[in-house]
């Protein structure tokens, strides 16, 4: 056994420390027994160690601590969420109900505050904040400071000038009464007395004039003048109950004087029927676009606010109701005439007005009020147009290269720049958030397949560890690859890889200004900071050197350089070399171009560097000798063994998308298209040896002919059929795109198959390649096309075009069923049937009963 420790060297120190010097006086025997005591305790006591130099050692010490605050409260709460997340109607609608009930106005104030922050200019929020102060008459001071805050510097709508008017009336009063209210009531017609819900406001003021005292006849003739005026602007407005004011203005005009009453009346029929036409158009619009507000929880007036896009079918759909809209405002569909284009003018600035409130988070409506306004010459309106709307989107790029444009045009060029960069911010907090939740996501889902791998084996982690490093290293729980790997590149996930291509397209752009406005030196500073970015794709550096060269003399070394500098960062981004090597062919740098695809062509795997082969076998196909030719023939094989001989001599004999050798000795109908600008036919990826004997082994079913009395199936039915498989579609549609071959006409591939399991880059290349192969036996079917009895061909030639139909979906299964079940009478007497007419020349091939969907939309016909 080991002795017992020594006495604490810190209690020794206190002990001796603890000897007066004047009095000498030594610790008693007790005194120091209970010190070591002390010492002894655990360090987490709260109770401080006496020592012998504090009067009360012996006595506890109390420690004070800090009040607790207390809890928030709910309300308080869901205010910071919001200050953090402002766009989040439910929640506002919460918080207003919660400060509501609470009765507290400095909440309701800071409630309503905020909300008018995050969505201004909407009505509800504003007649639901300023009904407070409109009880006591103490806090009418606020309210008015509240309406002209709003009716001055914000939208004006219908519902707020009605509550307006309202309090107007209410209190004022004494000699001028009657001129302002009529001030008040001009102010307000003016803005929305076009609307279509402005009827109130039109009768009241009818009514307030009626009701002026007159004292002479010249008075009584102006307040008749007045009154016809109003009527006479009112009745050609299409808004509700419009006809009961063009009934009241005959009665007006026929107690005056029913001779100049029927000369008053004759001249305004016409614009009264053509308004009254206008708004049943007008409620077809509109019943869709302002759906009612949700019913509110207590008292207060209900509200509504707008909600961020999800660009689900619905909101495609809404986008497109307003669409059609505002192009129809656009249109002027009252027939207002030349003379009166300030009031259409007004009435459509209002719609837009109303628009931009609504669909606050749709970019494309925020634009289009911009491209309006700026086309009838409100410049400065149109560009406060786009600065609102970037503070509603600030991600939008629509609306910030807009704005970009316009500063530019008015030679705002230091606006321009930090448009950009604020821009860019947005954007790359954006990627931030997309990274961290992909790391995250990546972390969890490691972390659970790592404790899988430890049930299902213990020594699974030092397996996979050993792959990873070199074997004279061991695996190190500190390691810091993964996370500088992570700070050079950003990892890859599709929604990653999207957004920072659109990041690059903001660079691109800024680029573009930069040369434009302030040439080519400003240009490349902002690549400077592009390259210092590690968000920047390669778009960016193909974007810069191109510029170099087009734009700096034609300075190949400049854009090289720019090409070697990308390739030290994406080398592994096989889009990225192909556009190099593309750059080399095009300057017709051969040598180079030659040792840029020998240094690259062994890094990349054989299904990734399918492009570079091709890319550069179409060179040497066109512009070098047979033996290079060969000669590269020979390394492909040995890289693609699957590949037919007869597709590589194919391709050899190919020019852009002529194929002679499979339309001629095959006997295949290829779709030709016009050559897209690159003039690059792409090939396909060959199949491996056991999906060619998959397809040739798979069983082939021919499905019986149909039956001339036998009526053709349904578009649903169809689908279904398809959908299982097996047979081939009956007819294919002229119009409709080319579709995929059932077998490769080289190599027997199946069509399906070959995209199932292809890479993306591929999927890519073919779709933008030129159209697939079709079976040769199913185009000859298609040939032979479909005989029609004389009646239904005379009458499918008296048919308009399907591009002018644009009615209701009606279901074919449906319309027939109704047909069967219809109960029709019996005539007594019989006439002759006249014979058909002859039927009449037609090219026009049967239709197609496929279900409608809209003007411009999907397939409506075969032709």
């Amino acid at each position: 056994m080991s002795e017992p420790p020594s006495a604490d060297p810190k209690l020794e120190e206190n002990t001796s420390m603890s000897v007066d010097d004047g009095d000498k006086t030594e610790l008693s025997p007790e005194l120091m027994t209970a010190l070591r005591q002390l010492q002894a305790a655990p360090q987490f006591s709260s109770t401080p160690t006496p020592t012998p130099t504090q009067p009360n050692s012996q006595e506890p010490v109390v420690v004070k601590h800090e009040p607790t605050p207390p809890p928030q409260s709910e309300w308080d709460r869901l205010r910071a969420q919001l200050r953090e997340k402002p766009v989040d109607a439910d929640g506002w609608l919460k918080l207003a109900d919660m400060a509501e009930d609470s009765g507290d106005i400095e909440k309701i104030k800071d409630t309503y505050e905020g909300m008018l922050e995050t969505y201004p200019n909407t009505p509800s929020v504003q007649i639901a904040y300023l009904k407070h102060f409109l009880d006591d008459p103490s806090q009418f001071g606020q309210a008015e400071a509240l309406f002209r805050r709003f009716l001055l510097r914000t939208t004006p709508s219908v519902e707020l000038l009605k509550f307006y008017l309202t309090y107007i009336r209410r209190v004022t009063n004494g000699p001028n009464a009657r001129e302002v209210i009529r001030k008040c009531y001009d102010f307000a017609l003016g803005h929305i007395g076009q609307d279509k819900d402005s009827f109130e406001i039109w009768q009241d003021y009818i009514n307030f004039l009626k009701a002026g005292e007159t004292n002479t006849t010249w008075e009584e003739q102006q307040k008749m003048d007045a009154v016809r005026k109003a009527y006479q602007h009112a009745v050609q407005i299409p808004m509700e109950n419009v006809k009961r004011l063009w009934e009241e203005y005959q009665e007006f005009e026929n107690g005056l004087n029913r001779i100049t009453a029927k000369k008053f009346i004759s001249d305004l029929t016409e614009a009264h029927m053509q308004a009254r036409t206008v708004l049943n158009q007008l409620q077809e619009h509109l019943t869709v676009l302002f759906p009612p507000p949700p019913p509110p929880r207590g008292n207060r007036p209900a509200i509504w606010l707008p909600r961020p896009p999800t660009f689900n079918q619905n909101d495609k759909a809404l986008v497109q109701r307003w669409r059609l809209y505002l192009k129809w405002e656009e249109s002027n569909p009252l027939e207002i005439e030349e003379k009166d284009r300030a009031t259409l003018l007004q009435r459509i600035q209002s719609v837009y007005r109303k628009a931009v409130v609504r669909m606050r988070y749709y970019s494309e409506i925020w634009y289009m009020a911009y491209a309006w306004t700026n086309g009838i010459g409100k410049v400065d309106e149109a560009i406060a147009l786009l600065k609102a709307g970037i503070e509603a989107n600030p991600a939008s790029f629509v609306l910030n290269f807009a704005y970009a444009e316009a500063l530019e045009v008015q030679g705002n060029f230091a606006e321009v720049h930090a448009t950009y960069e604020r821009f860019l911010e947005v954007l790359r907090k954006d990627l931030e958030v997309v990274e961290e939740r992909v790391n995250s996501s990546n972390s969890s889902s490691s972390s659970i397949g790592s404790q899988n791998s430890q049930k299902t084996d213990p020594n699974a982690m030092d397996v996979s560890s050993s792959f990873l490093q070199p074997p004279s290293q061991t695996p190190s729980p500190n390691s810091s690859f993964a996370t500088q790997a992570a700070d050079e590149k950003p990892p890859k996930s599709k929604e990653l890889v999207d957004k920072r291509t659109d990041y690059g397209i903001v660079y691109i752009m800024y680029m573009r200004f930069g040369r434009r406005a302030e040439g080519l030196k400003s240009a490349r500073n902002i690549f400077g900071k592009a390259r210092r970015d590690r968000w920047t794709p390669w778009e960016v550096y193909e974007a810069a050197a191109l510029m170099e060269y087009h734009c700096g003399n034609k300075d190949v070394q400049v854009a090289s350089r720019i090409f070697e500098k990308g390739m030290e960062t994406f080398g592994d981004e096989v889009e990225f070399v192909l556009r190099y090597l593309g750059f080399l062919i095009s300057i017709n740098d051969e040598n180079n171009a030659r040792a840029l695809f020998e240094r690259v062509i062994g890094t990349f795997a054989p299904e990734k560097a399918r492009p570079l082969w091709e890319r550069w076998a179409r060179y040497e196909y066109q512009y070098g000798d047979l033996a290079a030719a060969q000669k590269l023939e020979k390394r492909i094989s040995e890289v693609y063994p699957n590949d037919p001989p007869i597709k590589r001599f194919a391709e050899r004999h190919k020019y852009l998308n002529i194929d002679a050798i499979a339309v001629r000795d095959l006997g295949f109908v290829l779709g030709r298209q016009p050559a897209r600008a690159n003039g690059s036919g792409m090939l396909a990826r060959a199949d491996t040896l056991q999906t060619i004997m998959a397809s040739t082994q798979q069983p082939k079913e021919t499905p019986p002919a149909p039956s001339a009395s036998k009526r053709a199936a349904s578009p649903e039915h169809r689908r279904r059929e398809e959908s299982r498989g097996d047979y081939p579609s009956k007819r294919q549609r002229p119009t409709s795109p080319v579709r995929e071959r059932d077998r490769d006409w080289r190599d027997g591939r199946d069509g399906p198959r070959r995209r199932h399991g292809s890479p993306a880059w591929e999927r890519e290349r073919e779709r933008d390649g030129p159209p697939p192969r079709r079976n040769f036996k199913e185009e000859r079917e298609e040939e032979k096309g479909v005989v029609l009895p004389n009646v239904l061909s005379w009458f499918i030639g008296m048919l308009p075009a399907a591009s002018s139909f644009d009615g209701p979906v009606f279901r074919t299964d449906d319309l027939m069923q109704v047909f069967r079940n219809a109960v029709i009478p019996a005539t007594s007497t019989t006439r002759a049937r006249s014979p058909p007419p002859a039927a009449r020349p037609s090219t026009r091939p049967p239709p197609d009963y496929g279900p409608y969907q809209g003007p411009g939309g999907g397939r409506r016909g075969r032709w």
